[in-house]
């Protein structure tokens, strides 16, 4: 059902396949991208050349920006998908009317040095209410979207029927969505599992095998709930796929760019190196000092994300923490 005006910004592998699925249900998509050059080669070849180019759009129906400011007045819904460590540098300084907006984000990383979540940073730095923000998360690679495989998407608010709103902008042959109203736990949710996800990588690039990595998993998991327990106490089911399966897909797809670019440290790489061949933004990076920093105040027990911690920013031997990091593991 086509029937509303959605802003999407962003211009990465996520927010071009979000704006694919998105542009099929609202009669208008108004699409903030950073890079002109990247909207000139749309408007002309209808596709992204960077990411997922294989995604054909019906430019038709189209408006891209590149004034952030007015993609985000344009609409009633924003779907907020730029990578953390850019939102400061992107929005800092901007005055928005959020005045009957709503604001998604499906960006699943923390804002460094602030260490709050995008709906916290957009609550704070924009003074929207609490009722005003969402979330889109779950098991779900941009890449698979673009293959139309069966996929599914989790959409968070504090009100049911904001939450059905988002849901049906993202109604596709390929996509089920499910409900929830956890939108700090899930937004803290996938902080954590980049991480967990970044030093399964690191495990494999050192030669751990697959029954190393289930008794991993298994734990970060365990981490992951005595972490979001502490900080957001509500009920909720960590074994849920927006939790436990976008764990598992992150931790072990071949798509997943927290693996690919620990896997790379976990073979010797230095963070730099990592960062370069990568070309895309690693979350877990960011993210780690990000839980290692607010963590000082909490102490919750997370010897997995504090050895990814060590291993990215202290120059720690990969090989002897995550040797040390097994003895503590059950």
């Amino acid at each position: 059902m086509s029937y509303e005006e959605v802003a999407i910004i962003g211009g990465g592998s996520w927010a071009t396949a979000l704006a694919k699925i998105v542009s099929g249900n609202v009669k208008r998509l108004h699409w903030y991208i950073y890079e002109k050059e990247i909207i000139e080669y749309l408007k002309k070849h209808r596709h992204n050349p960077q990411y997922i180019s294989s995604i054909e759009f019906d430019t038709k129906k189209i408006e891209f920006y590149n004034d952030v400011k007015s993609a985000m007045e344009s609409a009633p819904i924003i779907i907020f998908v730029v990578p953390s460590a850019y939102i400061k540098n992107l929005m800092g300084t901007l005055d928005i009317d959020f005045t009957g907006r709503f604001f998604v984000s499906a960006v699943k990383g923390i804002v460094p040095d602030d260490n709050v979540t995008v709906t916290e940073y957009f609550q704070e730095q924009f003074s929207l209410t609490y009722s005003q923000v969402g979330v889109i998360s779950g098991p779900c690679h941009a890449e698979e979207i673009a293959m139309g495989r069966l996929s599914y998407l989790t959409v968070a608010a504090e009100e049911e029927e904001q939450g059905e709103r988002v849901a049906s902008l993202l109604k596709s042959p390929f996509i089920k969505t499910i409900l929830s109203s956890d939108i700090y736990g899930i937004e803290f949710g996938a902080v954590l599992k980049n991480i967990y996800a970044l030093g399964a990588g690191i495990n494999h690039g050192l030669g751990y095998g697959d029954n190393f990595q289930a008794v991993y998993i298994s734990n970060a998991i365990r981490e992951m709930e005595r972490f979001l327990a502490r900080l957001f106490e509500r009920e909720r089911h960590l074994f849920h796929s927006v939790y436990l399966g976008d764990l598992l897909v992150t931790a072990y797809s071949q798509f997943s760019r927290n693996r690919t670019f620990g896997n790379m440290i976990g073979k010797g790489y230095s963070v730099r190196s990592a960062m370069m061949e990568l070309n895309m933004v690693a979350e877990g990076y960011y993210a780690s000092k990000c839980i290692y920093e607010i963590n000082q105040k909490y102490n919750v027990r997370i010897p997995i994300a504090e050895t990814v911690y060590r291993i990215l920013y202290e120059n720690a031997n990969a090989a002897e923490e995550v040797k040390e990091l097994a003895k503590k593991l059950k």
